[in-house]
């Protein structure tokens, strides 16, 4: 997979702000859908030159509402994954 088309965003809620901040320092990233644990860790070593203790990944599924004549996408499918750095250095993904 190419590398440059892995990891899409990051994810910001409350609770991965909150995990951030924490004594492990997890950062919260939405991938593509058919990216890898080892396409991840390439990514992240070659464009923020950071090694990875941990990848955590987690497929969310698409949420739907049925209404009448059909259904109704409410949020799609993606896929995100929990990355623990070894480095002290921050994951800053304005960089690129």
């Amino acid at each position: 997979m190419d590398l440059s088309r892995v990891i899409l965003g990051p994810i910001v809620t409350e609770k991965a702000e909150s995990q951030k901040t924490g004594d492990t320092r997890v950062y919260t990233l939405k991938v593509a859908t058919k990216a890898t644990k080892i396409d991840v860790k390439k990514a992240i070593k070659r464009f923020y030159d950071l090694d990875v203790a941990s990848i955590r990944s987690m497929r969310v599924p698409k949420k739907t509402r049925k209404i009448r004549g059909g259904t109704m996408e409410k949020r799609q499918h993606i896929k995100k994954v929990f990355i623990t750095l070894n480095s002290k250095k921050d994951l800053d993904l304005t960089s690129l």
